[in-house]
């Protein structure tokens, strides 16, 4: 009977160290879930968001100049940086935590205007990495566009 009785608390003490651990691992992996599917979308649109928050991240779509449509790059660039800036701060981030840009610019003979505008814009020892290249835009009277990733 005492070995039946030890075999007995042996195992009762094993399920209650499993529940112990399991129990918190549970939580954490719940939270971590519950973390991982919240998705906020910014603008969103029929075809696409204007930027996606997700993971500690908000990704912005590509933007483009509007209003400056068809005017020089440096006209655009000043543009899109601005709202990209209204987009951050709607993400509850801005350019100090931006992790990476991508630019497409129509004619790469004028990545030095862009550049020119970027370099007022961007805070120094703050940089992104950062890639640019020559595209054939949506439309001709777009010369920049420009997407990021920013840390939230």
């Amino acid at each position: 009977m005492a070995k039946a009785a030890k075999k007995t608390a042996k195992k009762a003490a094993k399920k209650t160290v499993k529940k112990a651990v399991k129990a918190p691992a549970k939580k954490a992996v719940k939270k971590a879930a519950a973390k991982r599917a919240t998705i906020t979308r910014i603008e969103a649109g029929k075809r696409m968001s204007s930027a996606v928050v997700h993971e500690g991240r908000v990704f912005l779509a590509g933007q483009v100049a509007e209003v400056n449509a068809g005017k020089s790059v440096g006209e655009q660039t000043r543009e899109i940086l601005a709202t990209i800036d209204k987009l951050l701060k709607k993400a509850g981030t801005d350019k100090t935590r931006i992790l990476s840009a991508n630019i497409w610019l129509s004619d790469i003979s004028t990545f030095a205007e862009m550049n020119a505008e970027w370099d007022k814009w961007i805070v120094a020892g703050q940089t992104p990495a950062r890639a640019t290249v020559e595209s054939k835009l949506a439309g001709p009277q777009y010369k920049v566009e420009i997407m990021l990733t920013a840390a939230v």
